[in-house]
């Protein structure tokens, strides 16, 4: 099979967007965010975003964004140093379809992202939710240091506990 990792273009949204759809559907992930997924992928403060593909076909996303105080796992990363919010770009909204699983889709999507970050000198976070465990070994396995637990609060009075992480260095 051949995976190939490329930056995310305008045509590729639908194609995320109803692969979103499908990994919310089979997985719970995101907790929000399916109601509008265009939206939900294109958030104001993206910097960039990658599709993972399998032989041609959309079959992951990820993507960065500048990090904001309002980010759990960036405002933890800032209380342990003394870089500032500039140098932190937050790492989300990463999903694979069943059709890319078990490929390394997901693996080579966190190393794009990874060396990206690294190439423009800036320090990448992250959180994830408890309950996404596969993406929780994925990020360990990588070498992201554990940085804390939150609370993330979504919907009308809904929360769940959530794992953050920082990229090593």
């Amino acid at each position: 099979m051949t995976v190939t990792v490329r930056l995310r273009a305008a045509t590729d949204l639908e194609a995320c967007a109803r692969l979103l759809v499908e990994v919310h559907r089979t997985d719970g992930y995101p907790v929000e965010g399916v109601a509008e997924p265009i939206s939900w992928l294109t958030p104001g403060n993206a910097v960039e975003a990658w599709v993972g593909e399998v032989e041609g076909a959309v079959v992951g996303h990820a993507l960065v964004c500048a990090a904001t105080a309002a980010d759990d796992a960036a405002r933890l990363w800032l209380e342990r140093t003394a870089e500032p919010l500039t140098r932190v770009l937050a790492f989300g909204r990463l999903f694979v379809g069943t059709a890319g699983r078990n490929h390394g889709v997901g693996e080579r999507l966190v190393r794009t992202a990874m060396a990206y970050a690294t190439e423009r000198d800036k320090r990448l976070v992250l959180d994830v939710m408890d309950k996404d465990r596969a993406a929780i070994r994925l990020y360990e396995r990588l070498g992201w240091q554990h940085i804390g637990m939150v609370t993330h609060h979504f919907g009308e009075g809904r929360e769940t506990g959530a794992q953050c992480y920082a990229a090593p260095s």
